[in-house]
């Protein structure tokens, strides 16, 4: 017979779990592996709540295995450090993004791009090597192999750095493989959430123009006095938008909602990229035509590796760039992912996990 969740493992452990597509996330008691050789144990400090927990507690991409402890963007301490562990000590604040296991011996492993790797093992909703379940990081502590954990730099707070370790490294890494990276070009941002408004930052310590791209035109003052965007475009404005075709090198979509590809790709000039990031529950429709009379290119990126994960960290420690947050106690979390799937945060909740999660 199956062993319940408390009982797989040796160490208790305590956290929130959504238990059916209700999403709805209550108290769950689970247990945590030994420290092995390699692992580092981490006592989760902050956890942010990041667009792909909430399809994942909802089942909105039908493959949720439930329970489900969500959470990758997770800082926190080094609380034991097994024997063969060089990179962490007892007592270090590091941080846990979206992958915590990959085969290490395949193309993409190799190329420290662990996030490619055929046999990912994702921080939750996953499985680990042993055959059990893993759990995230909206929870008390967590094991993880050294191989997969970050070094949080000094001057980075752990709140409102907690998103870079989703957020911050899939508009980052997308950015440094396509080339966004030439101060003078033009960047456009489409969507202005979670990922956007870090996209924004990033993108203008890169040198570059910044256009938002949004639906919403209340949101012009904030993209512009706020995050420093150099203008903001309304997608739903025709006039707008035929003044604004073919003035953009690159966009970088962030819209996790269904939405129509040809209005963005009207805006880039010949030789334009459009790296979609978002992961709409349904498909996109792709015009092939402004593809082919553009040269135009359409990618996608995922996350990263972890050293560019570790790049990216010191990058925005460098440059001051954190997430703009809503720091909420873990008994709010429903409220919070209710006000998530309105788009109703500024621009991403984190979790007070250390001083908020009681049992």
């Amino acid at each position: 017979m199956a062993k319940s969740p408390e009982e797989e493992h040796p160490h208790k452990a305590f956290g929130w779990a959504a238990r059916d597509s209700s999403g709805v996330l209550s108290p769950f008691h689970f247990s945590r592996r030994e420290t092995g050789d390699d692992d580092v144990t981490i006592k989760i400090l902050y956890c942010g709540v990041c667009h792909s927990d909430l399809h994942t507690v909802k089942n909105e991409w039908g493959f949720t295995g439930y329970p489900v402890v969500p959470g990758h963007e997770i800082v926190g301490t080094v609380t034991k450090a097994g024997k063969n562990v060089k990179k962490f000590k007892v007592g270090e604040r590091v941080g846990v993004g979206v992958l915590v296991g990959s085969c290490k011996t395949c193309e993409s492993c190799q190329q420290d791009l662990e996030n490619y790797c055929p046999q990912l093992i994702f921080t939750y909703n996953s499985h680990s090597q042993d055959g059990t379940r893993n759990y995230g990081g909206y929870s008390d502590t967590v094991v993880v192999d050294e191989r997969y954990v970050l070094r949080f730099p000094d001057n980075l707070p752990s709140d409102s750095g907690a998103p870079l370790l989703c957020a911050g490294i899939t508009v980052y890494s997308p950015m440094k493989y396509y080339g966004m990276t030439e101060p003078g070009k033009h960047l456009g941002v489409a969507g202005l959430g979670g990922l956007g408004h870090v996209a924004v930052k990033i993108g203008k310590a890169f040198g570059l123009k910044v256009t938002v791209i949004s639906t919403s035109p209340n949101k012009e003052d904030e993209a512009i006095n706020r995050l420093g965007a150099d203008s903001f475009l309304v997608s739903t404005d025709p006039a707008k938008l035929k003044a604004a075709m073919g003035t953009l090198d690159y966009i970088i979509d962030t819209v996790s909602a269904v939405h129509p590809l040809f209005p963005l790709l009207g805006l880039l000039k010949v030789n334009g990229k459009l790296i979609t990031l978002g992961l709409p529950e349904k498909p996109l429709e792709l015009p092939i035509f402004p593809l082919v009379l553009g040269r135009k290119l359409v990618g996608g990126s995922d996350v990263g590796g972890i050293k560019e994960t570790q790049e990216m960290l010191d990058f925005c420690a460098k440059h001051g760039i954190t997430s703009d947050i809503e720091l909420i106690k873990m008994e709010d979390i429903n409220t919070a992912m209710e006000r998530l799937a309105k788009s109703d945060v500024k621009y991403r909740f984190v979790i007070d996990v250390a001083n908020s999660l009681s049992q």
